[in-house]
């Protein structure tokens, strides 16, 4: 049996612009098979946690493999499907990128303070490609790929709908944009849940908001709730 997958996003423009403008609607119009769907919030103004918790409620009744991504990536990876369905054999969240280990106050998954100083390679693990196309103009190389971490990137998060449902896991909803991705991995482990990154080429167009207004906000809430 196929399985089928699910791609989430959630986007500022209409529905026929997220296909015409956006890096990840550009990608998606050339895969077209019957076991891949497109679960899309356009012209969305919600934060990304409330739209994947939707997308979440909606899965109890009708199960796949959930592809959370930004609306501002490049698939490049024409057998996505298949190396997905490698990786969940390994483990129950997967991503591109993460880090084999947490720290204090960590401000994201790579850097280890908010001066955004990145953690030795020997902790880190994954490859992501920057860029506004193909080829991209720059590749991050943090680590061989395929290695359990406790946090991921959340520009990639896919998972079975039936193992975040079985466990009641949720996107927390105090977190708009930033943040979320830290503390649904941190809600993961605490459920005994293995992450781990897995090759897949894909090309990021955004470098980040870190120091933003919106971001110190969402640091200030996430410390508060992990007393960190």
């Amino acid at each position: 049996m196929v399985a089928k997958y699910r791609f989430v996003c959630a986007t500022r423009e209409s529905y026929d612009d997220f296909f015409l403008k956006t890096a990840l609607g550009r990608s998606l119009a050339i895969y077209r098979a019957p076991f891949a769907e497109l679960t899309l919030f356009h012209s969305n103004a919600r934060g990304l946690p409330s739209v994947y918790n939707e997308a979440l409620r909606d899965a109890a009744s009708d199960p796949a493999i959930l592809v959370f991504m930004h609306d501002d990536v490049h698939l490049c990876d024409f057998f996505w499907h298949v190396h997905i369905l490698a990786g969940l054999k390994h483990f129950d969240i997967l991503g591109v990128a993460g880090n084999r280990r947490r720290v204090a106050r960590q401000p994201a998954w790579c850097f280890l303070d908010e001066a955004l100083s990145v953690d030795s390679a020997e902790n880190l693990s994954g490859i992501v490609g920057h860029g506004s196309g193909f080829p991209p103009e720059n590749l991050s190389s943090y680590g061989p790929p395929g290695q359990q971490v406790k946090l991921l990137d959340g520009v990639l998060l896919a998972a079975h709908s039936e193992t975040l449902i079985s466990k009641n896991l949720r996107f927390d909803e105090r977190f708009d944009f930033h943040f979320y991705d830290l503390d649904f991995c941190r809600q993961a482990e605490a459920k005994h849940l293995r992450l781990g990154t897995w090759p897949l080429s894909l090309i990021h167009e955004s470098a980040g908001q870190f120091g933003s207004p919106a971001w110190r906000e969402a640091y200030a809430k996430y410390l508060d709730k992990w007393k960190l």
